[in-house]
């Protein structure tokens, strides 16, 4: 039986900010900490770090891949204040957004809306955003952190076909709430979701549609990254999500709506931690060539076989 909480991580894709940034985020936000930072040589970006973390019980993973990608909107991470949980809700959400605006943006600004007493959508100063949001106690509990994703552009009102197929490919999943646009919400169209949250994995995540004209959509900047225990697993999701054979590349893959994936082996984070310079090097070597992971031709790589 795998040891890991969380299966799906949301992987933060810098120019040369990762441990900088994960140590922002690690002392502003509760009960956080960096758990691992490992370099990998001769990328096609050079040196580049990786580091792994945790804010507030949810794992982050970062790297440094070069200039490649920019972080947008279109997934931002909600962060629940829930004042049934704690009583100072409040103010520990004023005080996170503080920090967040330290060389950010705001993208909608902390006060009062219909579905909130306080919510604000920030970018902070390296570009990732933050939904900060009071949330009503009544109903079912929600995690502290929620991945969030907005469908915009060509993808704009399939927010729901989305999370529908999403909800097909991953165990342990469940839809949550659901709402949708009135009429007289244009460009929004009638019947499209304004939000909805559903489980994979026992883990949440949320979607909306936006009509609005946006200049940005998914991009590589911020991908999930699956963890799997055995090849088996790899083959299953990567048969399932990829739809785009151009984009395959080292474990990366992107689905029909245009959000990245990395389909990760488990094992390859213990590599990653425990590995001498000559066994990471010959694993990035190996893993550098590959679309699809394979486990055994990894794990050869690494024991130098």
């Amino acid at each position: 039986m795998s040891m890991i909480e969380q299966k799906i991580v949301p992987h933060l894709w810098f120019n040369q900010e990762a441990k900088e940034a994960a140590q922002f985020y690690t002392s502003i936000f509760p009960n956080s900490k960096i758990t691992n930072i490992t370099t990998i040589h001769d990328t096609p970006s050079g040196d580049s770090d990786t580091v792994s973390f945790n804010l507030a019980g949810y794992s982050f993973m970062a790297i440094n891949g070069g200039p490649h990608f920019h972080f947008n909107p279109s997934i931002s991470f909600f962060v629940n204040f829930d004042p049934s949980r704690d009583e100072n809700a409040r103010g520990n959400l004023d005080q996170l957004w503080e920090k967040l605006s330290q060389g950010g943006t705001p993208l909608m600004p902390l006060q009062e809306y219909p579905f909130s007493k306080r919510y604000g959508w920030i970018q902070d100063k390296y570009g990732l955003t933050w939904q900060l949001i009071l949330t009503n106690p009544d109903g079912e509990e929600r995690p502290f952190i929620v991945p969030s994703l907005m469908y915009v552009q060509d993808v704009c009102g399939k927010a729901e076909e989305a999370s529908d197929f999403y909800l097909s490919v991953f165990n342990e999943s469940r839809r949550g709430s659901i709402a949708r646009y009135p009429a007289g919400m244009e460009p929004d169209k009638e019947g499209t979701l304004m939000f909805t949250d559903f489980m994979l994995e026992k883990q949440w995540f949320a979607a909306m549609d936006s009509a609005q004209s946006h200049t940005y959509k998914f991009n590589e900047a911020i991908s999930l990254l699956v963890q799997c225990e055995n090849q088996a697993e790899i083959d299953y999701y990567w048969e399932k999500l990829s739809s785009d054979p151009k984009a395959e590349q080292c474990g990366w893959l992107k689905d029909k709506y245009g959000v990245s994936w990395q389909i990760w082996p488990e094992v390859m984070s213990e590599m990653m931690a425990n590995g001498t310079n000559e066994q990471m090097d010959r694993l990035t070597k190996a893993f550098l060539k590959m679309k699809k992971f394979d486990i055994e031709k990894l794990k050869e790589a690494f024991n130098g076989n």
